[in-house]
């Protein structure tokens, strides 16, 4: 019997558009209902809070690492401003930018799988694992690695396609363009933070290494890609900088952006705290481990070439990679995990297609794979839905948020135009409760707490300026006071004992939250509410 005649490039590419624009829509609406809790609580991790004081600040005139002081480049604030010029300065606002990064992330590993040549369905798993898995790890919350999750995947994407075509049996050097649109990307992510250092490297590597191994790109030309590479990659820094540098704050741009991650790298988790860390995360993603592990199982180096183990071995270089970029802080915070989510579900996702076709008959191995695949997201999402109903906030837990609670308190206790300093508590409430910073470090563990030596600036002083200018509310979490050295404890403590009276007290889980209030000062009308307060730039 003949074959059947194939169908012209031109049909297949008009039947191929209309299953790709489904299976985004799937990945987007995957997206909105796995991160539809992030809209929720005010706080998941105190970092995001941050990032909403620089970006508020920023919007008003006061740049991030002058106004608002940060161990970051200045990325992430770029972002959130950017989402609060398009949706308003809300916590509503950086949570939508989170669904716009984790929707983004997902069409990049989509696209990651097909230019491998896996089929659709890997693909569309591996974007649904990434946005079900992000709520976990404090992903709920929009921290540094959602945000540069869209340019590396995007970049990665674009490298494991000059991979592929550098294995061919005629193999092909990459284009400029390839080169351009890599740098450029990862040149984005390492304005965010400079961990995606060794993620960049391997986006090079698997772009230009196996074209230059089979001598389809000459070596001259292999080291003038390298040069342009790296412009590109510092060129978003750079020109951040020459914009400090216009403004007469290049020293404040190098402090935040560079000598303090690099102090921050010199310092180091106790090695069974951090091994503890390690283990926390890897139980949080143990189907996603499995199936990864399943992948790995099936490869075979002959299969390198083949649209499976190449996206196999690619997913596999990049896990490690990501691996590194978690260790080199030496701190590993648990959001720092989220940068093995990419790779990680790529890694899942051809797992459960393996499984699914070696276990099932041949009518029912897709079903197999989708119900490997459901099961792992849908654990992973019921960990988060378990935390909403069980401790709250959510929308059928009968307490009411502390941390808005606290904000609406600062609100009413600072009045019109008040300025507040929150000694060991969210820097989120800033904004919530629409209040001035009284210190340009609103993030307490920069001022207060154990990294306090990261700034050029002596944080002692910075703290006894602060309280002697009396802020007109101080606040203060009781269950928190580990978190803030002795020798500040005692200063906040002095300033609340001569000048300050009571206001309000809210109970947070681990204790009480108090807000004090200058004495004699004005309060703000009852009818008051968080955010009327309009804050001027500092």
């Amino acid at each position: 019997m003949p074959e059947a005649p194939m169908a012209p490039a031109a049909d297949r590419t008009a039947l191929a558009w209309p299953r790709d624009l489904a299976a985004i829509l799937l990945i987007i609406a995957g997206v909105l209902l796995f991160r539809s809790t992030s809209f929720v609580p005010a706080v998941v991790d105190t970092d995001e809070g941050l990032y909403m004081v620089q970006a508020r600040e920023w919007l008003r005139g006061g740049w991030p690492l002058v106004a608002a002081w940060d161990m970051h480049p200045v990325g992430a604030p770029a972002l959130f401003a950017l989402a609060f010029l398009a949706f308003g300065v809300s916590v509503e606002s950086a949570r939508l930018l989170g669904v716009i990064c984790v929707a983004a992330t997902g069409c990049a590993l989509f696209a990651t799988a097909r230019v491998a040549g896996a089929p659709r369905p890997v693909g569309v798993a591996a974007a649904l694992l990434y946005a079900a898995q992000s709520v976990l790890l404090s992903g709920l919350s929009v921290n540094t690695e959602l945000l540069i999750a869209p340019f590396i995947t995007s970049a990665m994407a674009i490298g494991l396609a000059g991979f592929s075509r550098g294995l061919r049996t005629l193999a092909e050097a990459p284009g400029t363009g390839a080169i351009v649109a890599a740098g450029l990307l990862v040149g984005c992510a390492l304005l965010v933070k400079q961990v995606v250092v060794p993620e960049g490297c391997l986006v090079f590597a698997l772009l230009t290494f196996p074209a230059l191994l089979r001598g389809a790109l000459p070596w001259r030309r292999f080291l003038a890609y390298a040069a342009l590479y790296a412009v590109l990659c510092a060129a978003p820094f750079v020109l951040m900088g020459l914009a400090y540098w216009v403004q007469g704050w290049l020293a404040d741009y190098i402090d935040g952006s560079l000598m303090a991650p690099f102090r921050y790298s010199m310092e180091r988790a106790p090695a069974q705290e951090a091994w503890r860390r390690i283990y926390s995360a890897l139980l949080q993603l143990p189907f996603a481990l499995a199936l990864g592990l399943v992948a790995l199982l099936f490869w075979r180096p002959r299969q390198v070439t083949e649209p499976l183990g190449l996206l196999t071995s690619a997913a596999f270089l990049w896990f490690i990679v990501a691996s590194l970029a978690i260790a080199a802080p030496g701190f590993y915070f648990t959001h720092y995990f989220l940068l093995w989510l990419p790779p990680l579900s790529l890694l899942a996702a051809m797992g459960a297609w393996r499984l699914g076709h070696a276990v099932a008959r041949p009518g029912l191995a897709r079903p197999a794979f989708a119900g490997l695949v459901g099961v792992v997201a849908v654990d992973a999402w019921m960990s988060e839905l378990y935390v909403r109903v069980d401790r709250g906030p959510s929308w059928i837990h009968p307490d009411p948020d502390p941390v808005r609670l606290v904000a609406a308190r600062v609100a009413e206790a600072a009045g019109p135009d008040g300025d507040a300093f929150l000694a060991n508590y969210h820097p989120s409430v800033y904004v919530l409760a629409g209040v001035r910073i009284a210190t340009r470090f609103p993030f307490p563990p920069h001022l207060t707490g154990n990294f306090e030596d990261l700034s050029d600036t002596s944080t002692e002083a910075e703290l006894a300026r602060v309280l002697a200018g009396r802020p007109r509310v101080i606040v203060v979490d009781r269950g928190w006071m580990k978190n803030i050295r002795p020798a500040a404890a005692a200063q906040v403590q002095a300033a609340i004992d001569a000048d300050y009276d009571l206001f309000a007290e809210v109970q947070e889980r681990r204790g009480p939250v108090e807000i004090w209030r200058l004495r004699d000062a004005p309060a703000a009308p009852a009818s008051t509410a968080p955010g009327t307060a309009r804050p001027s730039a500092p």
